[in-house]
């Protein structure tokens, strides 16, 4: 069977010069204050993302890049706080300084077609630091930059990718995605937004006096300087659709099977077979982090259109032993219970109340650590610039974090793809753990990415047929 993904691939982009963005008429010049969970250090770094369009015939002749750069103009007078600057204040607080000064904008042009890329989406995205219009910047440098940097790359086969970098201080995943749908409204022509964007990051601040009601293990120690080696680090992708979600079901207990979500199923599913690759000493503890939305909570009053970051960050812990020993069940259940956890009344107003108690810390993140960001609910399925669904949505490059991405594969089945990155030697490990949970199905694919390698493996197929694919992708 081959493969779409090319044995090489390699291209050239022409950028055209940076230029700054303005909102297109004047705007308030106030100083807005970002919210506690806003300023925490572990925001303090800019998301990147791409967006990869197909040529429309409906558009044939239409620059997407003149059409977006126009609604980006009239998408920052609504959203005019993106234009300003942030500035920290005593006690390491953020404020924004709304004064019109603008966001980066590049347009360039690619001589690579959209099917060059193949079809195995999935951070990190072959030759990204071609479509991002700046260097990754290191964490905590968000001080007097612009907030948003925006690059629309045209391609030869008339589609084209909208790459984008923005401060995760000012707007979680949800947030982000929201203004990109607006965006998309005003690049369609719409003359108003649909939804329009409160600041309200008040209710996300500590109180006068902060109290901490809940216990917060995710910033319950110091944490060691740990940093991933990406480049050395393998990164495979997993696909699970409802024939792999069946399998999962079946080694957990029938009230899990009823009631744990998908999104539950999978993260335990990785951090324990995670878990037993690694190979920890069997009395260490070994934590689970994922993310929570806290939107929609009714106690908080969030309004509709918040595009401040509202996320918790629950943890889930077990001995490294009893992990690996107990059933599927035991991870499912762990996972549930801390996501209970970080649901319940009053905790995202602790969190605040503990942030601003402990010098707004960094979360604990350490080897020990397995961090796992759901990207399914956010709403970036929304987005449209007028050239129609995009074929991807979703991170440019790797990070701290594994991803659950809301994704349909070749043959049309919609699923959830979650990554992977570990170094080789504990990756072969992980791979021959997940076996034991998918074997029942034929249907379970990896996609699997070494730096400037993807393969392609049908797992228990695989040993049937010989059925292997690898293809060497430069940088």
């Amino acid at each position: 069977m081959a493969l779409s993904n090319p044995l090489y691939l390699t291209f050239t982009t022409r950028r055209n010069k940076p230029i700054i963005i303005r909102p297109a008429i004047p705007t308030p010049y106030e100083f807005k204050p970002l919210s506690d969970i806003d300023d925490q250090e572990a925001l303090r770094f800019y998301n990147t993302g791409v967006i990869f369009c197909p040529k429309n015939h409906l558009m044939s002749g239409q620059d997407p890049a003149q059409i977006i750069k126009s609604a980006l103009e009239k998408a920052l007078v609504y959203y005019y706080p993106f234009a300003g600057r942030i500035h920290e204040g005593p006690d390491r607080k953020l404020v924004v300084e709304c004064n019109g000064e603008g966001i980066v904008f590049v347009e360039a042009d690619a001589d690579v077609r959209l099917e060059d890329f193949g079809d195995a989406f999935c951070p990190p995205i072959p030759c990204h630091e071609d479509l991002l219009c700046v260097p990754e910047t290191p964490v905590g440098d968000v001080i007097n930059r612009p907030l948003l940097y925006i690059q629309v790359t045209r391609l030869k086969c008339e589609g084209f990718i909208f790459g984008i970098q923005h401060c995760h201080c000012m707007a979680d995943s949800s947030g982000i995605a929201q203004f990109l749908v607006a965006l998309g409204e005003l690049a369609r022509g719409a003359n108003s937004l649909s939804v329009q964007p409160p600041w309200a990051r008040e209710i996300l601040s500590a109180r006068i006096l902060p109290h901490i009601t809940h216990r917060h293990p995710e910033y319950d120690y110091t944490p060691e300087k740990y940093s991933l080696p990406y480049d050395s680090l393998e990164h495979r992708s997993f696909f699970f659709g409802e024939k792999e979600i069946s399998v999962l079901k079946e080694h957990v207990s029938p009230k899990l099977r009823r009631f744990a979500t998908k999104f539950e199923l999978i993260a335990a599913c990785l951090w324990k077979c995670r878990t037993t690759a690694v190979d920890y000493n069997p009395r260490e503890k070994v934590r689970l982090m994922f993310v929570v939305d806290a939107r929609g909570k009714q106690s908080l009053k969030i309004p509709k259109g918040y595009y401040g970051t509202a996320l918790a960050f629950p943890v889930a812990e077990a001995e490294a032993g009893e992990l690996c020993q107990h059933q599927l069940s035991y991870a499912v259940q762990l996972v549930t219970e801390a996501k209970a956890r970080a649901t319940a009344d009053g905790y995202m107003q602790s969190v605040a109340n503990l942030l601003v108690s402990k010098g707004r810390p960094h979360f604990a993140m350490d080897s020990r650590t397995f961090f796992i960001s759901e990207l399914t609910h956010n709403g970036l399925e929304g987005i449209d610039f007028g050239w129609g669904k995009p074929v991807y949505l979703g991170p440019a490059t790797v990070s701290i974090a594994s991803y659950c991405i809301g994704m349909q594969n070749k043959k049309g089945e919609k699923g959830i793809r979650a990554s992977m990155h570990l170094p080789e030697c504990d990756m072969e490990r992980f791979c021959l753990e997940m076996e034991r949970f998918t074997k029942a199905s034929n249907h379970m694919m990896m996609f699997f990415q070494q730096p400037n390698t993807f393969i392609q493996d049908h797992s228990e197929l695989a040993k049937a047929n010989s059925f292997v694919g690898v293809n060497h992708i430069k940088p």
